[in-house]
């Protein structure tokens, strides 16, 4: 019998000797796996940034388009009820008679200004030549001659020669680039002083004009950035007007179809200058505010004259009518003694009256339209709209 320690002995098999693996390997692997997660990391936080200052430069869009007035929709039927805003003002001749009551009470700041102007003008842009003037007062007596005999009287000659020659303002003729800056500057002035004076009279704050001129002008490169802006909405105005001249000379308006498409053509242009430009002059208003930057005070001027257009129009156009009889009240009076003196005094011949007082009136003309503008623009910002 065998043995029990052969019985106890057990047949083991031979081991297998595994070859110890490269250390290398593993290293490579973790390193791989910290590269790896460092940069999902790195990923995941920008990403995480990203869509975070996305929400918020959208949420921050949609508020400001929340913000502003919305009367209309794209693709969307517009109803009356929906664009139409109530607005309390005065009516049209008592907010003209409210700028000249306001003028004539602090004439003593107004008058000078108006006088700055005059002399503004003529030293830096050039008053009418009184040969001009003459010129225009021949070509009326050749007229005269020819039409009427001889027969009209001073006062009809004196009305040709106020409508001869008041597009020129009173200024010289051909005015060129230096002259026409400097006549665009003079008007900003004019414009920021006149509503810095008004600003504080309706505060019955005691101010004079030094201070208009020297406090005033603080934001004359944010108005002259909305001047420019006007500029540009005009040029669809200013087409119209080079294109009729054209037409006229070329007989373009002669057939009937062709001034149909004309006048369509004409109409659409000027409702589109007519609609730019109509918040754009509440804007050059706003934007004398201290620290209003000229986008903001667009935006500002187009939410408040929304749904207001029309109506702003209207008074646009009654202001040039009260400026045309404002002009005939003054003017025509002043042509007729002028023809008459000159006619019966040699020594007067050659100085130049009635260029000075054209001069005079184009310049109280724009302070009477900044005061205009001003006082609307103060009426729509006091009226509480029900919201």
């Amino acid at each position: 019998m065998p043995s029990s320690s052969s019985k106890s002995k057990t047949v083991r098999k031979p081991k297998t000797i595994k070859k110890p693996e490269s250390k290398k390997t593993p290293a490579r692997k973790i390193v791989e796996k910290k590269s790896t997660t460092k940069k999902e990391k790195k990923a995941g936080v920008f990403k995480t940034a990203f869509l975070e200052s996305y929400r918020k430069a959208r949420e921050k869009m949609w508020t400001r388009k929340r913000a502003r007035v919305r009367l209309h929709q794209s693709f969307k039927r517009s109803y009356r009820e929906d664009y139409a805003r109530k607005l309390s003002v005065p009516g049209l001749l008592h907010h003209a008679g409210d700028t000249f009551s306001i003028l004539f009470k602090n004439w003593k700041l107004f008058l000078p200004l108006i006088l700055f102007a005059v002399i503004f003008d003529i030293v830096l842009v050039g008053i009418m030549n009184e040969n001009t003037y003459v010129q225009f007062q021949k070509i009326l007596e050749d007229q005269e001659a020819q039409v009427a005999g001889g027969e009209i009287g001073n006062f009809a000659k004196a009305g040709l020669l106020l409508i001869s020659t008041v597009t020129t303002g009173g200024l010289s003729g051909g005015l060129g680039e230096a002259q026409t800056i400097f006549a665009v500057i003079i008007f900003l002035l004019i414009w920021l002083v006149t509503i810095y004076l008004l600003r504080h009279r309706l505060a019955n704050k005691k101010v004079k004009l030094r201070d208009g001129f020297y406090n005033a002008l603080t934001p004359l490169i944010s108005t002259f950035v909305v001047f420019i802006i006007g500029f540009i909405q005009i040029i669809p105005l200013l087409i119209v007007i080079f294109t009729y001249s054209a037409a006229v000379q070329t007989d373009f308006l002669s057939t009937p179809f062709y001034a149909l498409v004309y006048f369509i053509f004409a109409a659409l242009l000027s409702l589109l200058s007519g609609y730019l430009i109509s918040s754009t002059l509440i804007a050059l208003i706003a934007v004398s505010a201290p620290g209003l930057y000229p986008m903001t005070a667009m935006k500002t001027a187009s939410d408040i004259m929304a749904g207001r257009r029309i109506r702003f129009i209207i008074r646009l156009v009654f202001l040039l009518l009260v400026l045309a009889l404002v002009w005939v009240i003054v003017m025509l009076p002043i042509i007729t003694i002028d023809l008459w003196l000159k006619g019966v005094v040699d020594w007067l011949q050659g100085w130049p009256v009635v260029p000075f007082f054209l001069l005079f009136m184009t310049s109280f003309s724009f302070v009477y339209i900044t005061a205009y503008l001003y006082l609307y623009y103060r009426r729509l910002l006091d009226y509480e709209e029900d919201k």
